[in-house]
């Protein structure tokens, strides 16, 4: 499985969507936090990182299905997938290589934006005027949402032998997971049960985590989630056997 994980995250990188993709990442979120005046923490006058914690996570929905994108896909387009499975690895082996694959480039985009909470950190009056519980919550969040981002990612790559394909349904299945059980929540027609759906939204949990409080039914929230969608892709991968 290791050596499967070193070589998804070499090929991203030997190829140029994998730092195109990052500089968006870094630039957009740059921008975000230090340059639109809405969401400026210099026009704010707080030491916060609220607006990076905000758009991350819509940032996240494309970002990750452009580094997912290729996981399975590509193998089905070059018809390498038959010949990757015949390796000394079991179907899951090979999801989890792939899994972690991309989820340590999705860890690498977010280490550098920790620079923000130092930079804020040293800014602050006093210094160090940080709520820094909450950025670590925060960062908690992120990671969890990254997790799951990416299992559902690798699930959409599996489905089509297209990447634009893969891409444009992880990005669908990343928003609605989001955002879309909040939305469905918000209409005046669950009346007491709108609470009970909200809480199937990964932002409701997201949110629950940026508060700094970490709660086990969000860690086990998260972790159900990621576990059905890699079980999920096996599932896909397993169905050809039938065809």
């Amino acid at each position: 499985m290791f050596p499967l994980f070193i070589k998804e995250v070499k090929a991203y990188f030997n190829s140029l969507i994998g730092y195109i993709t990052l500089t968006f990442f870094w630039v957009i979120l740059g921008l975000f936090v230090w340059v639109f005046p809405q969401t400026s923490v210099l026009e704010g006058g707080f030491a916060s990182l609220s607006s990076f914690f905000m758009i991350a996570p819509y940032v996240f929905i494309f970002l990750i299905p452009a580094i997912t994108m290729r996981s399975f896909s590509e193998e089905k387009k070059e018809k390498t997938l038959e010949l990757l499975l015949t390796k000394p690895l079991s179907e899951f082996e090979i999801i989890l290589g792939k899994y972690l694959g991309s989820l340590f480039l999705v860890l690498i985009a977010i280490l550098p934006t920790t620079i923000y909470y130092f930079s804020i950190y040293k800014l602050g009056q006093p210094e160090g005027n940080i709520d820094t519980a909450a950025v670590i919550g925060s960062y908690l969040g992120l990671l969890f949402l990254a997790s799951v981002f990416t299992s559902i990612g690798i699930t959409a790559s599996s489905i089509s032998d297209n990447q634009i394909v893969a891409f444009l349904l992880s990005v669908f299945l990343c928003f609605f997971f989001y955002d879309g059980f909040s939305s469905i929540a918000a209409i005046d027609l669950w009346s007491s049960s709108s609470f009970i759906l909200q809480k199937f939204g990964i932002d409701y949990h997201y949110n629950s985590i940026s508060r700094g409080l970490v709660d086990s039914r969000d860690l086990f929230y998260f972790l159900s989630i990621t576990v059905v969608f890699l079980f999920l892709t096996k599932f896909i991968l397993s169905s050809r056997k039938w065809r």
